[in-house]
């Protein structure tokens, strides 16, 4: 599962506002599709740059994030080294692409319901709910660090009992 971060949930929410807005939009075309509108937030590169360097890989952004290995600085790994600079795993880029993962599903506007991946509606909602699912985490964490911060350090308990 991706790691939740700040820069993840502006990314997928920048995402989602840039579609809304009619961003080119168009499944099969690795620099306009889900991952290629990510990509684009996330880097400086267009459409066109990062449908070449898609090319140089092993096919669909799932085959490029499975053939990832970190060392190549073949441009395809570039894409998918991006998007895991972010948080996202290769199976996050998996289910981005086809708008497939039930945690995210689960947080939809309305309720869970299947996604079509190549709708331009459906991946706003699925980038909205990735965003909201991360956040609460983000939000979660911080109340974690909260609450512990809040209770007496060992060192504090060692010396009230001495008292």
């Amino acid at each position: 599962m991706a790691h939740a971060n700040e820069l993840l949930v502006n990314a997928l929410r920048t995402t989602a506002q840039r579609l809304r807005e009619g961003a080119p939009y168009a499944w099969g075309h690795h620099g306009q599709c889900n991952c290629g509108n990510l990509a684009q937030v996330v880097t400086t590169w267009t459409a066109g740059e990062i449908m070449r360097f898609a090319h140089a890989g092993s096919g669909e952004w799932t085959e490029l994030a499975n053939d990832y290995c970190g060392i190549s600085e073949a441009p395809a790994e570039m894409l998918v080294h991006r998007l895991m600079d972010i948080g996202l795993t290769p199976s996050d880029i998996h289910h981005l692409e086809y708008l497939s993962d039930k945690a995210v599903l689960q947080h939809l506007e309305g309720g869970f319901r299947w996604l079509k991946r190549n709708r331009r509606e459906d991946a706003i909602a699925y980038f909205e709910a990735f965003a909201q699912m991360l956040e609460g985490q983000l939000i979660r964490q911080q109340i974690v660090r909260e609450m512990n911060a809040l209770q007496p350090q060992p060192e504090a308990v060692r010396e009230m009992a001495a008292v």
